[in-house]
């Protein structure tokens, strides 16, 4: 992580440095262009049919010599130590050169004094719905497809993957060698500015501990493990890319750094595509969000407001599932508690499709944590699987009554089962409470210097505690009704 001394740049670092300025000077004139024009979808392809052919060129001829020989990491590259700061002025400077344009009120906000650890989005001014918000042309995204078809097809890597049951990271596993490529090539890198303000530090699966995962409740251990093992099998594939050094090769934390990159701040796109998008990557996340990525049909990101946005509010995505934080947890390293519902830990391995029908799925067997409600279809589910063992007669019959949406029928089992049900769903949350307890107490007293994803975990643990103690009350309540 150690940032690498600067040399003096020979004559192919000159002719890289000269070609990004004249990069730098057209892509100026295209948003001075648009500027002009409009952001209309007519004059954006003008734009794009006139002056952008010759970036594109520019660029992809420089990448194509890039992966003819092994780079040596010669030039200035950026510290990923985790405590190196974050240069995100310079970064939002290089973006409105680069063609990026902002809503009125646009900002990017950080804590200077904890080296920008943490950096968002905020409006100084009132957004109305479906307001533009963010612009970012195409030739700012790094995408999984084009880094394919700049990087070439890799067998022998792509094996190693499928080999891992690994095949359907695979187009990631491109975006993950393209973000090394250009980690490598260090200042000469027309994406050095954005890389220079990314965080270090990432609390995602793939960073924690062995320790880390022992301390987690199982669904959110199991999905944080499978974030780790994914990066083992990224970081055990480098070894049949050719076009990378050793020196990058074989480092584990920049490797973990750059599937950190692409996971944490990365989205899919409707075509299929996966893209990391500079600029676009610095919305935080919320369970209820101000704004929407898309892209339109020349593969620009373009960002909308949703809802009206007062001044001073910052401005959020929603990542994925908000009624699964343990998702949010394991992928991007937070602790989303705007999220008021979450998955009530019942773990089914391998559910019937029956209970599939019945409901069996993360974003939909809930509990509540300010109220402590428990949703339709956990109760559901337990009914079912009580049935199995009691009476599979009326196991179909409620079955049948569900698909049916039979609702009178589906209530009068209900009521015939309750206490079974109410006392199964209580033997769970006390059980699980029982081993939340232990888990915890395993975490009390560690070193947070060997261990410092420890406190998030700990904090993920009390977060779960609340939810299933606010029910653990309403259940007692029914045992006294």
């Amino acid at each position: 992580g150690d940032t690498a001394a600067k040399h003096e740049p020979n004559q192919t670092q000159r002719q890289r440095q000269q070609l990004a300025s004249i990069m730098m000077m057209m892509k100026k004139t295209y948003l001075r262009l648009l500027l002009l024009l409009g952001i209309s979808r007519t004059a954006r392809a003008w734009v794009h049919h006139t002056i952008l052919p010759t970036i594109i060129h520019s660029n992809n001829h420089n990448n194509n010599r890039r992966r003819t020989a092994q780079p040596q990491l010669q030039n200035s590259y950026i510290d990923i130590d985790e405590s190196a700061v974050r240069d995100v002025a310079t970064f939002d400077e290089w973006a409105g050169t680069c063609g990026v344009q902002r809503s009125d009120g646009f900002r990017l906000t950080g804590d200077e004094d904890n080296n920008n650890m943490d950096v968002s989005v905020v409006t100084t001014e009132d957004l109305p719905a479906q307001s533009p918000v963010l612009f970012v042309p195409h030739e700012m995204i790094l995408s999984a497809r084009q880094s394919l078809l700049e990087i070439g097809q890799l067998n022998e890597a792509e094996r190693r993957l499928v080999s891992a049951n690994a095949a359907k990271h695979v187009p990631k596993f491109y975006l993950f060698l393209r973000i090394l490529q250009e980690f490598e090539q260090g200042d000469a890198s027309p994406w050095f500015p954005w890389f220079n303000a990314l965080p270090r530090y990432y609390s995602n699966g793939a960073s924690m501990t062995p320790f880390c995962f022992e301390c987690l409740p199982p669904l959110a251990a199991s999905l944080a493990m499978a974030e780790r093992i994914k990066f083992i099998q990224f970081f055990q594939a480098l070894k049949y890319v050719d076009f990378l050094s050793d020196e990058v090769k074989g480092s584990k934390e920049l490797a973990k750094w750059a599937f950190a990159v692409v996971y944490t701040r990365g989205f899919g796109t409707p075509d299929g595509d996966f893209c990391v998008t500079p600029m676009a990557d610095m919305f935080n996340h919320a369970a209820e969000p101000d704004v929407e990525l898309t892209y339109d049909e020349d593969g620009n990101c373009c960002v909308y407001t949703v809802r009206d946005v007062p001044a001073g509010q910052p401005l959020c995505l929603q990542y994925a599932d908000p009624t699964n934080p343990s998702f949010l947890f394991a992928r991007y390293g937070f602790l989303d508690e705007s999220c008021n519902a979450s998955f009530c830990k019942i773990m089914i391995k391998q559910p019937s499709p029956q209970l599939v029908d019945l409901g069996y799925d993360h974003s939909r067997m809930l509990f509540t944590k300010d109220t402590g409600d428990v949703s339709p279809e956990v109760w559901d589910v337990l009914l079912y699987q009580i049935l199995e063992a009691e009476d599979p007669a009326v196991q179909q019959q409620f079955y049948q009554a569900h698909m049916q949406g039979d609702d009178e029928t589906k209530q009068a089992i209900h009521n015939h089962y309750f206490a079974q049900t109410s006392v199964a769903l209580s033997n769970h949350v006390d059980t699980f409470l029982r081993e939340l307890q232990v888990l915890q107490s395993k975490g009390a007293g560690k070193d947070v210097a060997e261990h410092p994803r420890l406190p998030l975990i700990m904090q993920h643990n009390e977060f779960v505690e609340e939810t299933f103690l606010a029910v653990q009350s309403n259940l007692a309540q029914y045992a006294y009704a």
